[in-house]
């Protein structure tokens, strides 16, 4: 089992990347049979920077025009969500009147999804649908319902994949969980 160390924490082989992909493929696969035939063009709501990665290897298998937007949220510090959500950068494109398809890296607490669905309703989104990776089952607890969810895992904190820990470890291909032996 490979450990990677950041920022004097370490962490340990969670989810090799050959699941991720499968999970990947998977999930593009119920997105295509939604979207194929669809006259309008969705638009790609990527949240930054968690999501880059997994909207990389997303949009590489959907078989369909789309446009990709992005969006900055935070509510993480450290190992821990602060409970609130702030925009750290607006959307970088217009989606009135638009079909999204918010593309997430992880749902846990499900604040960052309620505060996403506001901001596009407040900027005349027609249509919100949501795409995770990962979800935490276990502390989800919102109405908003996730649309495609690739993985769900336990509660514990992971990196890689787009994921970070005080902005380390996004650029690894493995996800990884803190080694707490």
């Amino acid at each position: 089992m490979e450990h990677v160390s950041l920022n004097g924490k370490t962490f340990k082989t969670f989810i090799g990347y050959d699941t991720i992909m499968k999970a990947i493929d998977e999930v593009a696969a119920k997105i295509n049979a939604d979207y194929r035939d669809s006259k309008d063009v969705p638009v790609l709501l990527c949240v930054l920077n968690g999501s880059i990665m997994f909207m990389a290897e997303l949009m590489k298998r959907l078989e369909f025009n789309l446009e990709v937007v992005s969006i900055k949220l935070t509510s993480y510090s450290g190992t821990s969500s602060t409970g609130k959500v702030r925009q750290a950068m607006g959307l970088t494109g217009n989606i009135s009147g638009r079909n999204v398809i918010i593309v997430e890296d992880i749902v846990d607490t499900g604040n960052t999804i309620v505060e996403l669905k506001r901001i596009l309703k407040e900027y005349g989104a027609r249509e919100i649908r949501v795409c995770t990776m990962l979800l935490k089952p276990e502390i989800y607890s919102k109405d908003e319902k996730l649309d495609y969810v690739a993985l769900p895992i336990p509660n514990r904190f992971i990196v890689g994949f787009g994921l970070d820990y005080d902005e380390l470890g996004r650029n690894l291909k493995d996800i990884y969980v803190l080694d707490e032996d």
